[in-house]
């Protein structure tokens, strides 16, 4: 039986269960096994022989976007909209057979707008080359999840239940849970607050189950039991994610104002290039970046061309935003 078949009995299992008091430590188990068959499904099976071209683009800029979507959303028109890159768009599926990167500039910054080839169900588990896109979709720092305003939210589950899948958790935040494993002295667990979502019953059997019988956990939040897991597994992507819907123009005014009014959702036309200046202005919100002008002594600051970094950056950040030689030698810096 491979891997993927495994997987799908454990899932046919979870849905036969059902959700109680009573087989709470029966699922558990079940998860910590799904998501380590999930993680080996991930990992290459054999060595590449080399040959055949490379999917994933060389980062570049201060923050890199990807959009992901189902075929025929408007990705590709986005991209070619947005930046001076013309990404090739058409009226039939599967346009785009590869990652195709553009730039857009916005105050001052330089954004890498990464366009990939449409997915489709079951892409996680490696149906229409899903699994490169959802592995290039791991190194953004920001997702735009593309849907078409025509079709029905079915779409949107899909589309989180596959990055789901391989581990990209959209508009989480990482739990707050320190793992540290060590030699002798057994399993301790410390909470410092009350477990409602899960017990140590349950944490202590994903911990043997993992083979991990010696380490200290403590935890800071009310976590689930997947929230465990996936602190455990440690590969596990925090992105933030904007739901792009496209075609506003062939749906109703009501319908429009139920999904702009939705959590980071922003509603576009590219046909028409409806809205397009609100979503780079959510982009640049979401991306969190924040612009340092550097300054020689005895003269203004030089305002023209900031370098850019995420928010809670550091002055070694900066040095190696201007050149990678530079924090080597770098003494003192006065921030203002």
């Amino acid at each position: 039986m491979g891997i993927v078949e495994k997987i799908k009995e454990i899932e046919e299992e979870m849905a036969r269960t059902q959700k109680n008091k009573a087989t709470e430590y029966h699922l558990g188990l079940l998860k910590a096994k799904l998501a380590r068959y999930r993680a080996q499904l991930l990992e290459p099976t054999s060595k590449s022989s080399g040959g055949g071209t490379g999917f994933d683009v060389q980062k570049s800029g201060d923050a890199r976007v990807a959009l992901i979507g189902f075929p025929s959303v408007g990705k590709s028109t986005l991209l070619s909209k947005c930046t001076h890159t013309q990404s090739e768009s058409a009226a039939y599926e599967f346009t785009t057979l590869t990652a195709i990167p553009g730039v857009l500039e916005y105050q001052g910054a330089r954004i890498q707008l990464l366009d990939l080839p449409g997915i489709v169900e079951g892409a996680s588990e490696g149906r229409g080359r899903g699994r490169q896109v959802v592995a290039t979709a791991k190194t953004a720092d920001l997702i735009l999840i593309m849907l078409d305003a025509t079709k029905s939210e079915e779409q949107r589950r899909l589309l989180e239940i596959e990055l789901d899948a391989v581990g990209i958790r959209l508009n989480k935040k990482r739990p707050d849970v320190v793992f540290k494993r060590k030699t002798t002295g057994g399993i301790t667990i410390n909470k410092t607050v009350p477990l409602t979502k899960t017990d140590e019953k349950t944490i202590r059997t994903i911990l043997a189950s993992y083979k991990l019988h010696n380490c200290d956990v403590m935890i800071r939040e009310d976590i689930t039991t997947d929230e465990f897991i996936d602190v455990l597994i440690g590969t596990r992507k925090y992105i933030p994610c904007l739901y792009v819907y496209n075609k506003i123009d062939a749906i109703s005014l009501e319908r429009m104002d139920q999904l702009a009014r939705e959590d980071h959702t922003v509603v576009i036309s590219c046909e028409l290039g409806l809205n397009l200046d609100y979503l780079i202005e959510k982009i640049w919100e979401e991306l969190d970046l924040v612009k340092v002008y550097t300054k020689k002594r005895g003269a203004h600051p030089d305002l023209a061309d900031p370098i850019c970094l995420r928010k809670g950056a550091s002055v070694e950040d900066v040095c190696n935003g201007i050149h990678r030689s530079l924090a080597a030698n770098f003494r003192y810096a006065l921030v203002w």
